[in-house]
């Protein structure tokens, strides 16, 4: 679990925009780390994690792009159903919203970093990190689900 930079790009919703950003990050040989795109009719919202925030800083400047910046809280979770579920119910159980969320996919060893937008980084990472350590020494549950007979 960490915490990093997410960028929020705002385009004109029309086409070659976002394929124009995108090839500006990959020239400045950025790696993207995860990303979500959000539409409406007249805008779009590219919300991006990069693995060097700095340099994609410098890119985005230099593109005279709109775009604001916020730290997001990275969950590494398993790639299994209901892995960010137990992370939102840990939230949700201490009070602490979560205004969006979205996951990468097909990192190694079959795991994924959900990436979170809450309002307070600090006690949502602090809610988590004990979680974890009360987990461990808990057995392990598991629910099965219900069949039914047809």
């Amino acid at each position: 679990m960490f915490v990093t930079s997410q960028f929020s790009i705002f385009m004109v919703n029309k086409p070659g925009i976002l394929a124009h950003i995108l090839v500006e990050f990959a020239k400045g040989k950025i790696n993207i780390t995860a990303m979500t795109v959000m539409d409406s009719v007249e805008h779009g919202v590219l919300r991006v994690v990069f693995d060097n925030p700095e340099l994609a800083e410098k890119v985005l400047t230099a593109t005279n792009l709109p775009f604001n910046k916020t730290d997001v809280l990275c969950v590494n979770l398993d790639n299994r159903a209901g892995a960010l579920a137990g992370v939102a119910e840990k939230l949700a159980s201490s009070h602490i919203n979560i205004s969006y969320a979205y996951c990468t996919s097909g990192l190694k060893g079959g795991r994924t970093i959900g990436i979170l937008k809450v309002a307070d980084v600090k006690k949502a990472m602090k809610v988590l990190q004990e979680g974890k350590k009360a987990t461990k020494s808990q057995p392990v549950i598991r629910r099965h689900q219900a069949t039914s007979r047809i």
